[in-house]
C-alpha cells in the first residue's frame, strides 16, 4: 500500500493559490473535468494529474490526465471535491497558476493563468519560464 500525505485544500477568499498549493482550479473547470470524466465512463474515484511536460511549440505544455496512481512524493489536495495529484517538478512550474475552463470565439477550453510563464504560444497549451 502506497503512503502520501493526502492533504486538504482550503478555499480562499478570493480564490487566488495557497502557497502550499501550486494549482488552483475555478469552479468551472472542476465541472467540466467532472462531466468529462463522466462521459468517458472514468471511475469517480480517479484524480487529476496536473503536469507540465517538455515539448510544445514554447519549450514546455501542460498535461491534464485521470490517474488512480499516486507516487509517494506527488502533492494530492482536493479542490471542489476533485483530487488533484501534482509532482514536485511540475509543482516548481506551477506554483500560482489557476485553471479556468473558457469558451470564446475560438472554442471551449482550460485555460492556464500561470504567472511563472514568461512567453506561451498562440494555441495556449505550451509556454516558456
Amino acid at each position: 500500500m502506497e503512503q502520501h500525505a493526502e492533504q486538504q485544500a482550503q478555499p480562499s477568499p478570493a480564490n487566488t493559490p495557497s502557497p502550499s498549493y501550486p494549482v488552483t482550479m475555478t469552479q468551472k473547470a472542476v465541472e467540466m473535468v467532472s462531466t468529462t470524466r463522466s462521459q468517458e465512463g472514468i471511475d469517480e474515484d480517479s484524480g487529476l494529474r496536473v503536469a507540465v511536460r517538455g515539448g510544445g511549440c514554447s519549450g514546455f505544455e501542460y498535461a491534464l490526465d485521470f490517474e488512480n496512481e499516486v507516487r509517494d512524493t506527488d502533492l494530492v489536495y482536493e479542490q471542489h471535491g476533485l483530487r488533484l495529484i501534482v509532482d514536485p517538478i511540475s509543482a516548481r512550474y506551477l506554483t500560482g497558476t489557476e485553471i479556468d475552463y473558457v469558451f470564446g470565439m475560438q472554442g471551449a477550453g482550460f485555460k492556464f493563468n500561470n504567472p511563472n510563464a514568461i512567453g506561451t504560444c498562440g494555441c495556449g497549451s505550451s509556454f516558456t519560464v
